[in-house]
């Protein structure tokens, strides 16, 4: 069973992670993108797909033309945990 994040770890999220924030109301991580075109911000929901999947991890997302919104919290743990951090972290490199 996957673990919420302790407050350990929580109080690192702002180094580890600092283009993510937490979300408004929700145990949980946001961040925004935006690209040059629809068709680049199609390709990089693509890229994080393939990368969820090969976690077992399946993020909240939005699209709308060239922003991208995502959302990652851990629905197994009930809120933020390791599983949602390594996510964001691959997704960063992808940018």
């Amino acid at each position: 069973m996957v673990q919420k994040l302790d407050d350990t770890a929580r109080a690192g999220l702002a180094t580890a992670l600092p283009a993510w924030r937490l979300a408004e109301g929700r145990d949980a991580i946001t961040r925004g993108f935006r690209f040059r075109d629809f068709s680049e911000a199609w390709g990089f929901m693509t890229r994080v797909a393939l990368l969820a999947e090969t976690q077992d991890h399946h993020p909240e997302w939005s699209n709308v033309w060239n922003r991208v919104e995502i959302l990652l919290s851990t629905h197994d743990a009930g809120g933020l945990s390791e599983r949602d951090l390594r996510l964001a972290k691959a997704i960063d490199a992808l940018v």
